[in-house]
């Protein structure tokens, strides 16, 4: 399977969960960025607690995941690490959660 590009944006995620694609949604904000704004259906795990949890993701490394933040720059982060721990299909939703409100859903609410 080749690799995916690093970044997806929230238009082609947005139709990965409408389509019913098998993939983890990973939230790696801190906890009181989730009670603020959370995408249904996400699985939380914040930056700093992803080495020591990395099992959760499940034992297939060739799964999809899909990681985002608040504007995209700690799930850059997160998902090159999870590339080289050899997640190598992980890939950084650009724009994280702000511009998943602002094109997507603006039910969901936007912070600094």
């Amino acid at each position: 399977m080749p690799d995916l590009p690093i970044e997806i944006d929230v238009a082609s995620v947005k139709q990965m969960l409408d389509g019913g694609d098998k993939f983890v949604l990973l939230d790696c904000r801190e906890p009181a960025e989730v009670a603020t704004a959370k995408i249904s259906g996400s699985m939380h795990i914040p930056m700093r607690e992803i080495p020591s949890r990395m099992a959760e993701l499940g034992g297939d490394q060739a799964a999809r995941v899909v990681v985002h933040c608040h504007h995209g720059g700690r799930s850059l982060r997160v998902t090159q690490f999870l590339r080289q721990q050899g997640f190598t299909q992980t890939q950084n939703m650009s724009g994280g959660i702000d511009a998943w409100s602002l094109k997507i859903d603006p039910s969901i609410a936007r912070y600094e």
